[in-house]
């Protein structure tokens, strides 16, 4: 398994890297959170860039590149803290339509994504049904922790069927998106209902019933993906808190060159270095469709999660009473992190399926 950067993966991060620095500074995202401006200038820029295209197949108008480039941009639109609806197109519905649909479904649905923009999101975990209907299906239920659902042009559902689980895509416009309330209002989480929403037989991906498979693989690389954006935000914490302890004075000398300090700096790096060096070893697995994967992505899930934890309290702490203010951005990069945990499993949760995957219990 290869597990260095490639020069065109390296220049790749450089280039998003500089994009984001222009274009996304921290003064766009406080703007979302303060007056819910929704990115949209930002998310066009990403579409003429390409973005959006990532890991859509060639053949359906995409750039074709694997799931280790998807997560060097994931990796710096986490250090950014970047709003907008990347996360969930790129990373919860492409991977949904991509392993679950037919090439004409493929086409279908992620032609737009690729050509011009189209957004998408996935719902799981709730209590959606789907029953056969006339030249169709009747899905009814709800789900609550929805990424961008609310300006969705399409959300892929996970429903149950009688025989099984199907994977469906839904107009944004057929579903109602009730907003929730979060800690981290950069990213915007709803909740998805549908009443005997009816939608045709081409919008059942592959074969109704039998899409436990694919729905795994999509949920899969979506905790991937969502554990090495976490990295980013937690790179982003560590450098706010860094750049704060060189400056900041006490008794005429930095408050950096307390060993008190450098121990907290030194605990902060092996838990990020672990994370980042864990999730990049997740990605590889799904890029090279190793069978350690599932097992590989519930540690790097666990390792984002227990990394944010140590990161986000120590860079306050070092930062005293303004690291926990409104004003400082540093709640900012705290609460994407904190967000970031939360969803598609805690810490906690994947290290209990790490235990159960190696046979622990």
């Amino acid at each position: 398994m290869e597990l260095e950067f490639t020069d065109e993966q390296q220049e790749l991060r450089a280039s998003v890297r500089n994009f984001l620095e222009q274009e996304c500074p921290i003064a766009l995202v406080r703007s979302v959170v303060e007056m819910g401006a929704a990115a949209d200038d930002l998310w066009a820029q990403m579409v003429a860039l390409g973005w959006p295209a990532l890991t859509v197949p060639e053949e359906h108008g995409g750039l074709g590149f694997g799931f280790v480039e998807l997560a060097v941009v994931t990796e710096e639109l986490g250090r950014a803290v970047a709003p907008g609806p990347f996360l969930a197109t790129v990373t919860q519905f492409v991977p949904a339509v991509r392993h679950g649909g037919t090439p004409e479904q493929q086409a279908r649905f992620l032609g737009p994504v690729a050509a011009s923009g189209a957004t998408g999101t996935l719902a799981v975990g709730g209590n959606l049904t789907a029953r056969p209907v006339e030249g169709g299906w009747a899905l009814a239920g709800t789900v609550r922790r929805v990424l961008e659902a609310e300006r969705a042009d399409e959300v892929a559902l996970a429903a149950r069927l009688d025989d099984g689980w199907g994977l469906f895509v839904v107009p944004g416009s057929a579903v109602r998106a009730t907003p929730e309330a979060s800690l981290d209002q950069s990213r915007r989480l709803a909740t998805v209902e549908l009443d005997e929403v009816i939608v045709d037989d081409e919008r059942a991906l592959g074969v109704p019933g039998g899409a436990e498979n694919a729905l795994d693989r999509a949920v899969e690389e979506a905790i991937a993906a969502l554990a090495i954006e976490m990295v980013g935000t937690c790179q982003s914490i560590f450098d706010v808190a860094l750049d704060h302890v060189r400056n900041r004075q006490q008794f005429g000398v930095p408050i950096g060159s307390f060993q008190a300090i450098k121990h907290k700096f030194a605990d902060m790096l092996v838990a990020l270095e672990r994370a980042r060096a864990t999730a990049y070893f997740a990605a590889a697995t799904v890029a090279e469709d190793d069978e350690r994967r599932p097992l590989a992505i519930a540690m790097a899930k666990a390792a984002a999660g227990e990394a944010q934890r140590l990161i986000a309290q120590e860079g306050i702490q070092v930062m005293g009473g303004i690291g926990f203010t409104w004003e400082h951005d540093m709640q900012l990069y705290v609460k994407r992190a904190k967000s970031g945990d939360a969803l598609l499993g805690t810490a906690a949760h994947h290290r209990a399926r790490v235990a159960r995957l190696a046979g622990l219990g």
